[in-house]
């Protein structure tokens, strides 16, 4: 058995090849990301992770589907619309610790989607607006959740993680994989 990712990130598909997970295809869903009223983040990432789990049609392999969210207790920070999004953003951050939640849903053929969530908090340095200029300058912030990306030049913006460093980059690689091998799926370096 091998993987489907239903995710275009390429973080993603980055961290599992990394720990020898096989993925046969890649599949982003198109699957609206938009928070329910009242709808909390960490509801917000499971219910959008199940969705493109079950937006993915596949009747031989598992499926793998997940969403990151940044928030501020329950204030989401998606991808920015601009710069000028992305600069609120860092400097409403700047200083204090947030929260990056990554839900994912793995789906083997003819059976129901396994959901789970992991939550990883994140300590910003204190920004100057110059600070975050120099940060937008490099162009990272554009398609990253809460506009920074702490595997790039954006660990320059981060004091402390607690918790899993790649849930904050978009998935939590070790619970990920232990799913996925519970459903029978090993990384290439463990099989025989």
């Amino acid at each position: 058995m091998a993987l489907v990712l239903a995710s275009g990130s390429p973080r993603r598909l980055q961290l599992l090849r990394a720990a020898g997970v096989e993925i046969v295809a890649v599949r982003p869903p198109d699957v609206p990301e938009v928070p329910g009223p009242g709808e909390g983040a960490v509801a917000f990432a499971r219910r959008v992770a199940a969705e493109k789990a079950a937006a993915v049609s596949e009747d031989r392999h598992l499926v793998l589907a997940a969403d990151t969210v940044v928030h501020l207790h329950d204030e989401l920070f998606g991808k920015p619309r601009d710069d000028a999004h992305a600069a609120w953003m860092l400097g409403r951050l700047a200083g204090r610790w947030h929260q990056v939640t990554t839900a994912w849903a793995i789906r083997a053929p003819g059976r129901r989607p396994r959901l789970r969530h992991a939550t990883s908090r994140v300590r910003f340095r204190p920004l100057s607006p110059a600070d975050i200029a120099r940060y937008l300058a490099c162009g990272e912030s554009h398609d990253k959740a809460g506009a920074y990306a702490v595997q790039g030049q954006g660990a320059a913006l981060v004091s402390r993680v607690a918790g899993s460093y790649t849930n904050v980059i978009g998935l939590p690689v070790e619970p990920v994989l232990a799913d996925l091998a519970r459903l029978g799926l090993a990384p290439s370096s463990e099989r025989p």
